[in-house]
């Protein structure tokens, strides 16, 4: 046989698209992987150490909630966790009787303003 005939095997399952026509052009195939990709992403959460009654917090963990599991990625200590659900992760991040986890689901228009907006947040609810 010779090299220029011979190709891989893709794998079990997996359709050879080799000789196959394109679906599509390149800006509306872009178009089509951009949209799977949002209707299918992880939703963005955060496991929050609570110190105290609102004393203080740090964000412990990172994880992302898949429709079968949540994966997390702790902060300080490299430890990796997959967990059916983001909720029943909060029993890892558990520590003594004043430190309190929760979830925090990621929102991005709570981000902190930008440096020439004024900041309301911080003045009204802390009355700095």
């Amino acid at each position: 046989m010779s090299t220029s005939s011979q190709q891989s095997a893709p794998g079990p399952g997996i359709v050879d698209p080799s000789g196959c026509e394109p679906l599509c052009g390149e800006e509306v195939f872009s178009q089509v992987l951009g949209r799977m990709v949002a209707d299918h992403a992880p939703r963005l959460f955060a496991i929050v150490a609570e110190y105290g009654d609102r004393v203080d917090a740090a964000i412990a963990a990172w994880g992302m909630a898949f429709d079968d599991r949540a994966e997390l990625v702790a902060i300080e200590r490299g430890l990796r966790v997959t967990m059916p659900t983001a909720d029943e992760a909060l029993a890892v991040f558990s520590v003594g009787a004043h430190i309190h986890p929760r979830v925090v689901w990621f929102d991005p228009d709570c981000a902190s303003p930008g440096e020439d907006e004024p900041d309301e947040l911080t003045r009204a609810e802390f009355g700095r």
